[in-house]
Order: C-alpha cells, then sequence, then structure tokens
C-alpha cells in the first residue's frame, strides 16, 4: 500500500484518517499522527465542500471517482489527483481508500509549455498568438467603452547589420536589450509583442489623440537610440514606428496590424528613427492575398489563365508588324483580375515560372496562326519576369518553346527590364549571350525609367528599346518628354536599334513620333489588347483591304 501513490491514506465512513502511508506523513510534513485526524483538514477550505460530496458518492455506491485537490503541505499547497474508492475490510465494513498522484510537476510542465506556446523564446514577450488573443480582448473592451486605442509596429533601423558584422549572438543581445527598453517604457496596460525578427507590436490602449501618440512613439524611439553595449561592443540601431489607429483606420485586428506595418515601412522610407501613423494617402497593403495566391493555383488547375495580344505596328503605314503577349486572369466571379494584383504574388511564390513557361509556348505557338491568316512573317514579343530570367531553367524552357512552334528565333522578342538585368550584370551577360545564339532578340522594356547607366547598351546583346508610356503620355506638349524621346531615338539609330514606342493614343502623339524617324508603335490608338480570334480578325481585315483597296482605285477612275 506504501507504494500506490505518492500518498495513500484509509479513511473512515465518518471522514476519519484510519492510516496514512510514510510518504504521506513526511509530504504533509505532520507533528503528529495523521490517524484520527480528519482527511478534510488536510485540505485547502475551498476544496473541502466538493472533497465531502465525491466521498459520499462513493459511500453510497457510485464506482472510484478522481478528483483533483490541493493538499496542505510544509509550507505551500500541493495539486494532488485523488482516487477514491470504497471497499469492505477484514470485518465487512465499509472503508474508503484514496490514493493520491502528486501533480506539482506536471502542472509545472504543462504551465512551461503553455508559456511556450504564447511567448517568444528569445525576449520572453507574447508571441503573435498571444498578441493576437490580447488584441482582441483590447477591441471587445473598446466596443463597450466606446473609447480608441492605437496599434503601434516597431522596426529596429540598421539591424542586419550587427547579424551580418557581428554575428547572431550579439544580435540576440540587442534584441533582448531593445525588448527590456520597451518594455520599460510602456505602461503596465499595455502589450508588447516580439512579430519575428527586428519588429515588436504595441496595443496602447486609451492612447488614440495625436498628442498622445507622439509622446508614447517618442519616449520608444529615444529608448532605442541610446547606444547598445554588448560584450565590448557599442551598437547604435534606433527604430521606426507605424501607427494605426482603432476605430478610425480598422476596427479588425489583421487590419491594424497590417495598417500599421504599411506606417512604419513608410517611416522606414522616408528617413527611418520616426513616427507615422496611418492615413489614407499611403499605399494600401493587398488585401486577401492569401485567398487569392490560393485561387490562382486553383486558376492554373482550371484553365482560367488567358494571354491577349496587342498589336505593335509600322508607324508609318500602320501594318500589323508583330504583337505584345499579354497575361490575363478571368476568375469566375472576381471577373478579370488585374496583372498588377497577381503577377507579384506569382513572382513571389514561384508560380510565374510555371505560368511564363506556358505563356512562352502558348504564343510561340499562337504566332504560327497569326502568319497563316495574314501570309506574311510576324514576330511575338512575351514579357520575362525577374524570377524567370534567374530561374536556373530558363533556357530550357527557351529551347522547348522554339522547337515545339518551329519558329524562327528571330521571331521572337523577350521583353526584359533594366532592374532585371543590374541585380547580377554578370549573369545577365551570360544568359543573354545565350539567348542570342538562339537568334532570339532582346528588348529593354520601360526603357528609361530604370537606371541612367547605358553601359548595359554597349554590354549585353540588344535588340530593341521600348520607350515607356510615361514618356509618351504628353507628346508632343511636353518639352522634356520631347527631349527624351529625341534622344532615345538618336541613341537608337546610332547602336542600330529598332524602337517601339508604347502608349500611343492620339494621332499627335503618332505624327510626332513618326516625323522623328520611330520605326514602331504600341497603343490603345493602333489597337488595344485582345483575344487571339479578335486579333486573326484585324489580321484578316489588314489583308481584305490590300486586296480590294486597288480594284476600288480602278472603279473610282
Amino acid at each position: 500500500m506504501e507504494e500506490a501513490g505518492d500518498v495513500v491514506f484509509r479513511v473512515s465512513p465518518e471522514g476519519q484518517i484510519l492510516f496514512a502511508s510514510h510518504r504521506a506523513v513526511q509530504l504533509i510534513a505532520a507533528q503528529a499522527p495523521l490517524a484520527g485526524t480528519a482527511l478534510l483538514q488536510l485540505l485547502t477550505e475551498d476544496d473541502r465542500p466538493a472533497l465531502q460530496s465525491a466521498l459520499n458518492d462513493v459511500l453510497t455506491g457510485e464506482p472510484g471517482r478522481l478528483f483533483e485537490s490541493r493538499l496542505k503541505c510544509a509550507q505551500c499547497e500541493t495539486p494532488f489527483e485523488l482516487r477514491l474508492s470504497c471497499y469492505a475490510n477484514q470485518q465487512g465494513l465499509k472503508e474508503l481508500l484514496v490514493i493520491g498522484r502528486n501533480m506539482e510537476q506536471q502542472r509545472a510542465t504543462e504551465e512551461r509549455l503553455r508559456h511556450m506556446a504564447t511567448h517568444d523564446a528569445l525576449t520572453e514577450l507574447p508571441n503573435r498568438l498571444l498578441l493576437s488573443d490580447r488584441m482582441r480582448m483590447v477591441i471587445a473592451n473598446a466596443r463597450r467603452s466606446g473609447q480608441s486605442f492605437s496599434v503601434a509596429c516597431i522596426g529596429l533601423d540598421g539591424f542586419k547589420k550587427v547579424n551580418d558584422g557581428l554575428g547572431h549572438p550579439i544580435g540576440d543581445a540587442v534584441l533582448r536589450t531593445a525588448a527590456a527598453r520597451l518594455r520599460k517604457t510602456l505602461r503596465d496596460s499595455d502589450t508588447l509583442a516580439r512579430v519575428g525578427g527586428d519588429e515588436f507590436v504595441a496595443i496602447l490602449p486609451g492612447t488614440a489623440t495625436e498628442a498622445q501618440i507622439k509622446l508614447v512613439t517618442g519616449r520608444l524611439i529615444a529608448t532605442l537610440q541610446s547606444p547598445f553595449e554588448i560584450d565590448s561592443h557599442t551598437i547604435y540601431v534606433g527604430a521606426s514606428v507605424g501607427v494605426a489607429v482603432y476605430p478610425q483606420h480598422a476596427e479588425e485586428e489583421g487590419r491594424l496590424l497590417a495598417l500599421a506595418d504599411v506606417a512604419m515601412s513608410r517611416a522606414k522610407e522616408t528617413g527611418k528613427a520616426r513616427c507615422v501613423v496611418y492615413s489614407q494617402s499611403e499605399a494600401e497593403p493587398p488585401e486577401h492575398d492569401i485567398s487569392l495566391e490560393a485561387a490562382m493555383f486553383q486558376a492554373v488547375r482550371e484553365g482560367e489563365f488567358l494571354l491577349f495580344y496587342q498589336p505593335i505596328v509600322d508607324a508609318r503605314t500602320r501594318e500589323i508588324q508583330g504583337f505584345e503577349t499579354l497575361m490575363r486572369w478571368k476568375h469566375p466571379t472576381l471577373g478579370m483580375v488585374p496583372p498588377a494584383r497577381f503577377i507579384p504574388i506569382a513572382e513571389t511564390n514561384g508560380l510565374i515560372n510555371l505560368l511564363g513557361a506556358w505563356a512562352l509556348k502558348a504564343a510561340c505557338v499562337q504566332l504560327k496562326q497569326f502568319e497563316e491568316v495574314a501570309k506574311r512573317p510576324l514576330y511575338i514579343s512575351v514579357n520575362i519576369s525577374p524570377r524567370q530570367f534567374r530561374n536556373d531553367k530558363f533556357l530550357d524552357v527557351l529551347d522547348d518553346a522554339i522547337a515545339f512552334s518551329g519558329l524562327q528565333g528571330e521571331q521572337l522578342v523577350l521583353e526584359i527590364t533594366e532592374g532585371t538585368l543590374m541585380v547580377d550584370p554578370v549573369h545577365a551577360e551570360s544568359i543573354l549571350s545565350k539567348m542570342a545564339e538562339r537568334k532570339a532578340r532582346i528588348a529593354i522594356d520601360d526603357f528609361g525609367t530604370g537606371y541612367s547607366s547605358l553601359a548595359y547598351l554597349k554590354r549585353f546583346p540588344i535588340s530593341v528599346l521600348k520607350i515607356d508610356r510615361t514618356f509618351i503620355r504628353d507628346l508632343p506638349t511636353s518639352e522634356k518628354d520631347a527631349a527624351i524621346c529625341n534622344a532615345v531615338l538618336d541613341l537608337a539609330k546610332h547602336l542600330d536599334l529598332s524602337v517601339v514606342a508604347e502608349g500611343v493614343e492620339t494621332e499627335d502623339q503618332l505624327g510626332y513620333l513618326q516625323q522623328r524617324g520611330c520605326q514602331y508603335i504600341q497603343g490603345y490608338l493602333t489597337g488595344k489588347p485582345m483575344a487571339a480570334n479578335i486579333a486573326m480578325a484585324a489580321l484578316r481585315e489588314s489583308m481584305h483591304l490590300k486586296i480590294v483597296q486597288p480594284d476600288l482605285r480602278q472603279v473610282n477612275k
């Protein structure tokens, strides 16, 4: 019986202890024998009524019961799980057997696990899970009371240089010190959480006016501007803060955090070591990105992505010379999703490689159909995203597209932005050279809006410059835009490059460009992006006019 549990008691039907195990006596540190003592006297007062009820239930025939209680041990209260059962002794009389298991270590383990699940291991601050719970509580209180509150996102400035230059152990020490400073600066009613990397979030109940926000965030920035003395290193980082206010800016926790994060990014972009309160003029964070991303993968399976084609025409004759391929997404409920919304997501999650490979092959095949209708050679222009260009399988994709369609390499123009080329010029030069070996032509898209260096025009095998629409929009009245266009056209002429002017929408723009020797134009004036069947109809119409017009001239004579 001594080994049956951490504590073992035989108890009379009246609740008097008849026997107590040696370990029970030791744990309770009784000064006198426990025999004859009421079992209830060993429990805390709050637990006694429940235990008495459980004992009565067992005595009246109920099967064994489990009961959690706190026993008054040496100088503390210890949690125990008590198993109660009733039996007949040798004389045939009822007795109760109480076997207890010490739950102190298990409770401590459970508490430690709960703490680990809700707190950041490095700083001991609440993590995202606990932050979300606290945020919901503050929102509920604010709705009841009608009071506003603020959410502040705090990002350390220049923290990456600490990790890169001094190592992660020093960086971790900086984060712990920063967390301690921020916690000390805030009130007990505020919540400070670490949400990852070098970013913290503070929930500030009752802080909503401009003056209040300025006071609190000023203290937060000031406490992080002081130098960090870590292992003989003196480190300066500082912080940028973004703030969103409930309910002025948003009423939902995720939205408040997103807007505060947008404001913090703005603070970093505009000088750092400052606070920016969100305003409607700030760029909105993308909504429903996660659901949209999931829908994109579904769209690939369901074939919802389409290719549209915008004519590129001869500036003098307006005859279609080729088409730029443009990707579109026709969602069953959202309708046509703008490329500006789904392309960045595809670029981030890698889906652009799959979509880009499909677009390249499909465009090359489509060009064959266009040529059958036009009865003359044409070319197709396809945009290559930064991630596609850097993918080590890109040249294989290009080879497959050319081989599958049977195109001549020179019929394919691959549009790449200046920024893509200049991220890694050595890699770019290698890939472009191999593209040129396949006779594919390289076009610089949105020319003039990226890097100002023109050295790459000499270094890379480029064939086409596409003048960005921002330089075309105000022609011919804008002297500065006219000067830029003239410079590009002169540059292209001396380097023997073709030029395509994008975004041509008026006859005046076309006339100006034609007079200055621009070879090709693209824009709403000569054709909006269109489905393949409409593009073929446009090519047939052009053929019809060519055949009919000479006959009409003879009749008119």
